[in-house]
């Protein structure tokens, strides 16, 4: 029995560091629903029990699957990337399909188109490498 090694090539690493990145921006979003739900905040909307309902389950929702999304992106877990675009596409639907109740924020929803963009593209590189990988031996 000869000796293996595993080998991570530089996509798969740069994959690896990606996924923490995003994992950091998570842990921020979902603590600033949560300075939002305990009353720190200093916006129109500071409190909980102040919030009109559609902000409660928003915020509520988003203060948990934030940081949900954060261990598993941390962890490299396969379910951290799909917790994440669920949490990128409520609050997409939040700020284009109701930008009325919720405000507008392009930033945050161009944010996610970019690092959803860069997960796909990721995912096609890593693809291919396995790929070559297959077909070269």
């Amino acid at each position: 029995m000869g000796e293996q090694r595993l080998k991570v090539s530089t996509t798969e690493l740069a994959y690896h560091w990606f996924h923490r990145i995003v994992a950091a921006y998570c842990l921020l979003a979902g603590l600033s629903y949560w300075i939002r739900l305990i009353g720190y905040y200093q916006g129109a909307l500071w409190r909980f029990d102040l919030m009109p309902p559609h902000w409660q389950a928003a915020a509520v929702a988003l203060a948990v699957l934030f940081p949900l999304a954060a261990s598993g992106l941390w962890m490299l877990a396969s379910w951290g990337p799909v917790i994440w675009f669920i949490c990128a596409a409520v609050e997409a639907a939040m700020y284009l399909g109701f930008p009325e109740l919720y405000g507008e924020r392009p930033l945050a929803v161009a944010a996610h188109g970019l690092v959803l963009l860069v997960f796909l593209g990721f995912r096609c590189v890593l693809f291919l490498e396995q790929r070559r990988r297959v077909d070269g031996g």
